[in-house]
């Protein structure tokens, strides 16, 4: 029979699966002998069989009520009694983290009996009826589907009538008035009235729960963060302790280390007198953790105890919730904290260093993601003037948009490709579609710990919390600074999530701190801060690391670069950009040549520039292997527009003129050469079966450039690719025609030319005949960008655009199969071309040089696969080395568990 509750005695923090990561890991705290309150989990199976049938599986309830008898026996108190109440929260818990995106329940049992029941035995009926308004208003809006902002409209204009600013000013009689305005708004709007039964409170609230998996912004957060959307949560019923309860008590989140910038100490936020929902909602400002010490010192020094005991236990960076209920303190949660990227990197080492982890483990807890985040510019310090307000600092980076206040507008904006900046008094879970759409998220209220920058530094977007100094008035749609500023929507500011603040216009950008130190050269492992621990992990992955990764790169200052940046090679130099710009004027000669005659002078016009451009890239890659792919796009590209000399040409007839002569013969070649669709015309290994001489020209520039740098000493490794090849004989007739020309070649020069002849994969069809290619092909580099567009039968030019966004919205993708690799269709025809390759040529060498050679995805896959190298743009070269490094560790570690 399938057991669908546990007690929090009963589970630990290797059954997230199945107890979701709150579930677990409160049930490991419990384990740890850490104050816990008493409850159990409704695990994730009986989620997914809800959500599956509509209704609650077999057998549910009675082990709910089973668990609930245990819980009442050991607190002495029955669930919602009328003199002594026993009450409940009911929160969501999924495997993964995903804050605020679900929903919780706080107070369940309270009724119009119990309430006072409630304010007797605690001695505070504010307390009881602040307690029961929560209830209402929670229950009204999650279970009971009333929108949230009439509850708030009712809060705001009691307030406004009592002239109070805050909810703590508001008296038990205020309360009691409000629980009844709550009530009645819960009638007009759904025709129910709320319920006064505990046991249904606490089964629609469970349900409640499981169907806020499949709610708007769950399902959203999940395709931002690439979680399965099957697995379903979990829900902790958890006896209620209250922060609530006057000054000797209250709520707090803290960090065992700054989650923003991986510091050690203490970080976090206390709120006295509030419940947890209270601190992380950003409602009330709270005060910093130190704040307790003078408040509460034994609270305090018990909290410091339980946080060191968790960041050992878990070794890593905790975030916590607890309360403190008259001087009782409660752990409520645990997980490992959400960090930004600078973060990541620094308590990784530092963790290595203090011997909580090895430096396998410090490498497997950074990601290429945070990497890259880490090489953005930041802004130039000298150039930002007065700040118009200052906040806490809460997700780094730098961000340049135009205000919005809600949203909705940021999502309309961002469409159609402005750049955004949200700017809010807090954020709520409905705010998420604005918070991805925009470049920065700006809050009046809130911390480190609020959902803004919860939410912010786990999505990589630049975040300042709790800028008081700003009155934000959504309504007006602006808002004012301290010294009477005021900000329109549509204003362009800058928001400095790294010094948490914010300056008015564009303040201009600077390399990072990352990108100065690659730049620089190979690494210093002595470097200090994020540099320093950049450095660290990209050592460490070097060292493990099966994977060679080169660079695409097509000029000799690219190569520089790549090289620097610790790129093995060229993995692809595309020619045919060294035929643009000036030289754009020979192509068109070669194409319009009316003879072979002048086809031959336009070709051997090139032929020198050609030669000159590979002994720079040589030279800059000396030593390493560096693959040029023969000419790959239509030549029609290479002509003036279409178009544009038509309209040339008609403009001239209108006045009567005659039209240029040169325009006249370049429109009938581009009418010649027009094609409807050129991604599948004349390109490729095409052209060098058809045009005459193309070949030549371009593999005699290679192996005079080669000769030139052996001459001088050098070690070049030039590699030539023949693109778009689809069948063997293609490849077998162009492959005759480069060794005849490096024959030829190394017998005027007396070198010995070593040039290995490989092709691109990059249709179906050369995958599915890999076996024959192989035969005359001595390396194969997949071109993934085409291949993907071949077997999607995409042209990506024109469905990114078109239809992408409502793929990913409805779930057809969960990320664009141009930025991560296909791996069910194109990453199975990868697998076929590898092992059929490697059948008939064990010897063979393998790479991709499309831009998934980047993607810290699709680099991972490319390992498993057994590919030799990736090839990917100069600035993804650090990304790609640490992922190659993670993803042999990752290997390693499925080796050691199998």
């Amino acid at each position: 029979m399938v057991r669908y509750v546990y007690d929090f005695t009963e589970g630990g923090r290797d059954m997230a699966g199945l107890l979701g990561g709150k579930g677990s890991n409160l049930a490991e705290m419990t384990r740890l002998g850490l104050p816990v309150p008493p409850g159990f989990t409704l695990t994730t199976e009986a989620c997914r069989a809800f959500l599956a049938t509509g209704s609650e599986p077999a057998g549910l309830w009675e082990e709910v009520s089973a668990h609930l008898s245990a819980l009442e026996a050991s607190a002495g108190r029955l669930l919602g009694q009328p003199d002594d109440p026993l009450l409940l929260s009911v929160r969501s818990g999924a495997k993964f983290s995903m804050p605020g995106m679900m929903e919780t329940i706080l107070d369940i049992g309270l009724n119009d009996g119990s309430v006072l029941g409630l304010a007797k035995v605690s001695g505070s009926e504010r307390f009881a009826w602040d307690s029961y308004r929560r209830l209402v208003q929670m229950f009204g809006a999650t279970v009971m589907g009333v929108d949230s902002s009439h509850f708030e409209q009712a809060l705001t204009l009691l307030k406004d009538l009592r002239g109070v600013e805050e909810d703590t000013h508001l008296t038990a009689s205020d309360l009691a008035e409000l629980v009844e305005t709550y009530k009645n708004l819960i009638h007009l709007e759904t025709g129910e009235e709320f319920p006064q039964s505990p046991a249904e409170q606490l089964r629609r609230a469970v349900l409640a729960v499981f169907e806020s998996w499949n709610g708007e912004r769950a399902r959203l957060y999940r395709r931002r963060e690439h979680i399965a959307d099957d697995l379903g949560t979990a829900v902790n019923v958890q006896r209620m302790v209250f922060g609530n309860l006057g000054t000797d008590s209250g709520s707090g989140v803290a960090f065992t280390r700054d989650p923003a910038t991986g510091r050690p100490g203490l970080y976090g936020d206390y709120l006295p007198d509030a419940q947890g929902e209270d601190v992380v909602a950003g409602i009330r400002n709270t005060v910093p953790l130190s704040e307790l010490e003078r408040l509460d010192p034994g609270s305090y020094a018990r909290l410091r105890a339980h946080m060191r005991t968790l960041e050992r236990h878990y070794r890593d960076l905790c975030d916590i919730e607890f309360t403190i209920e008259r001087g009782t303190l409660w752990m409520l949660q645990t997980r490992v904290g959400k960090r930004t990227a600078e973060a990541a990197f620094v308590l990784a080492a530092e963790l290595a260093d203090e011997g909580l982890i090895t430096p396998d483990e410090a490498l497997a807890r950074v990601s290429g993601e945070g990497l890259a985040r880490l090489m953005f510019p930041r802004f130039d310090a000298s150039a930002t003037g007065t700040a118009l307000a200052r906040g806490v600092p809460a997700s780094p980076g730098a961000a340049v948009g135009t205000v919005v206040f809600d949203s909705a507008q940021a999502v309309r904006r961002a469409a159609v490709g402005e750049k955004v900046v949200l700017v809010r008094q807090e954020t709520t879970p409905d705010d998420l579609p604005g918070m991805i759409a925009a470049q920065a998220v700006l809050t009046s209220r809130g911390g480190k710990t609020s959902h803004a920058a919860v939410v912010a530094r786990g999505m990589g977007k630049v975040c300042v919390c709790g800028a008081e100094e700003l009155t934000v008035d959504t309504e007006a749609r602006r808002f004012t600074t301290a010294d009477g500023t005021v900000v329109e929507e549509g204003t362009v500011v800058s928001v400095d999530g790294s010094a948490g603040a914010v300056y008015a216009g564009a303040v201009p950008l600077v390399d990072s701190a990352v990108i100065r130190y690659l730049e620089d050269g190979p690494g210093d492992e002595g470097a200090q801060g994020t540099v320093g621990a950049v450095a660290r992990a990209l050592s460490r992955a070097d060292t493990v690391r099966r994977l060679e990764v080169r660079a695409n790169a097509d000029t000799p200052e690219d190569a520089v670069r790549a090289r620097r940046f610790g790129a093995q090679g060229i993995g692809l130099c595309r020619t045919e950009h060294m035929f643009l710009g000036e030289r754009r004027k020979l192509v068109e000669q070669m194409i319009l040549a009316g003879t072979d005659a002048e086809r031959d002078r336009a070709l051997a016009d090139l032929l020198p520039l050609q030669r000159r451009d590979f002994v720079g890239i040589l030279e800059a890659m000396d030593g390493l292997p560096v693959t040029i792919r023969l000419l790959d796009p239509p030549l029609h590209e290479f002509l003036p527009d279409r178009t544009e000399l038509a309209v040339r040409i008609a403009t001239a007839q209108a006045r009567g003129e005659e039209p240029d002569a040169h325009d006249v013969e370049l429109l009938g070649a581009v009418n010649r050469m027009h094609e409807e669709n050129p991604m599948l015309g004349l390109r490729g290994v095409r052209l060098g079966l058809v045009v005459p001489g193309l070949v030549t020209m371009q593999v005699r520039a290679i192996g005079e450039a080669v000769t030139e740098r052996l001459l001088a000493g050098g070690a070049p490794q030039a590699e030539i690719m023949v693109p778009l090849v689809g069948d063997v004989r293609e490849l077998r007739l162009v492959r005759a025609e480069v060794q005849r020309v490096l024959a030829e070649t190394s017998r005027a020069a007396g070198v010995v030319l070593d040039c290995p002849v490989g092709t691109m994969i990059e249709l179906p069809r050369a995958a599915l005949t890999a076996g024959r290619i192989a035969e005359e092909a001595e390396f194969f580099s997949f071109g993934t960008n085409d291949l993907t567009q071949t077997t999607w039968g995409f042209s990506r030019d024109d469905v990114e655009a078109e239809f992408f966004s409502a793929y990913l919205d409805k779930g057809v993708f969960s990320t664009s199969p141009f930025e991560t690799l296909d791996r069910d269709g194109v990453g199975r025809l990868v697998g076929i071309a590898v092992a059929e390759g490697r059948a008939t040529r064990p010897d063979l060498k393998i790479g991709v040089c499309g831009e998934h050679g980047g993607d810290p995805d699709s680099v991972h896959f490319f390992h498993t696969a057994g590919l030799d190298y990736v090839s990917c743009s100069p600035f993804r070269v650090p990304v790609a080395r640490l992922e190659a490094g993670r993803a042999a560790l990752e290997e390693t570690e499925g080796s050691d568990s199998r």
